[in-house]
Order: C-alpha cells, then structure tokens, then sequence
C-alpha cells in the first residue's frame, strides 16, 4: 500500500535534519528545513525570508504570510538559534551581497526549486518511505502543534490561516483532544 500522507511526522522530519550532515551546503539546508517546520513556512515563504525578518537579538522571526495570509511574529527557539548563527557564520564567509536570508551557492536568493530539490534529496539520503516536499513540512508543524495540544485557533493564529477550515485538519484527526473526556 503506497503512503498518501501529506506530512512528515517528528521523526520523519529528525531524519531530514540528520540527513543534511556532510552536505555541501549543510548549514543552510538544516536551518532551512528547521525553520520550514518549526515554522510552518511555505516555500515562497522561506525562499523570500530576509535578514531583516530574522532578529537574533530579540530571539524573534517575523514571517510575512503569503496567500493572504495574516502575519505574525514567532519566538525563536534555542536550537533554531544555534542552526541560524551556523548558517550566518557560512553566509558571512561566502560574502553575499543583498538582504535574503537564504542563498544559493552563487550567493544569490535561493529559489524555490533548489528548496524543492533540497527537501527531496534530504528526504531520500534519510530513507523516507514516501517522496518529501516543501509543503509537508509546513503540515508536519501543524500536526506537531495540535500533537502537543495546542488550540486550533492558535494554531490557525501561528501559521497564518484566515480560514479555520484550512486549520482544523490538524486537530480533527487528533486522538489527544479526547484525552480529559471521561475522567
């Protein structure tokens, strides 16, 4: 039976990251990937991130939704502190030129095929049993949100959504929202 699921699951996504190790381009793969799920980015999103959005001192991210989506300013976790400096420190010495966050080998923004290209081959060095893209790890944090027991309005709040209907897939699905019932 062939896996339709359009996400990853938390270890499906640990073996993405893992698989960036020894990469070429290793620092500014995993801190893509990271940033696409803790995140929820969409491809575009992460493509047009620049470094005016992320601020190191203030330990924020201020993602700019595409798709009318609302945009909204997200805390920055430690690992993902640690994953950003590794990618600045490797950007730095590559001298780019311009405000885009991440960049292609040339130094200029990177595009959303090379993003495309990145998750797919992560995915296949990690072993996935079904081909990874972009997308799927912007529903991998929606799952993993709603995994942790976060309420639909603030997922939907978090990954931009003007709609709840596009917010509620991650919750309705979830056995853990159940869990006080009966007791």
């Amino acid at each position: 039976m062939t896996d339709t699921r359009k996400h990853l699951t938390g270890l499906e996504v640990e073996r993405l990251l893992a698989a960036t190790k020894g990469s070429r381009n290793e620092e500014r793969d995993r801190c893509l990937l990271l940033l696409m799920f803790r995140h929820g980015l969409r491809v575009s999103e992460a493509c047009g991130l620049t470094l005016s959005q992320v601020d190191l001192e203030s330990r924020v991210l201020h993602v700019a939704r595409l798709k009318k989506g609302l945009s909204t300013t997200h805390p920055l976790r430690g690992d993902e502190l640690r994953v950003i400096r590794a990618w600045l420190n490797e950007r730095k010495k590559r001298q780019v030129v311009g405000d885009a966050f991440f960049v292609s080998e040339r130094g200029t923004p990177l595009s959303r095929k090379t993003a495309w290209v990145v998750v797919n081959k992560c995915g296949e060095l990690a072993g996935l049993a079904l081909p990874a893209h972009p997308h799927m790890l912007r529903h991998a944090c929606g799952f993993a949100l709603a995994d942790q027991g976060a309420d639909t309005r603030l997922i939907q709040d978090y990954l931009g959504h003007r709609d709840i209907r596009h917010t509620v897939r991650y919750t309705a699905t979830n056995p853990a929202r159940f869990e006080r019932l009966w007791r």
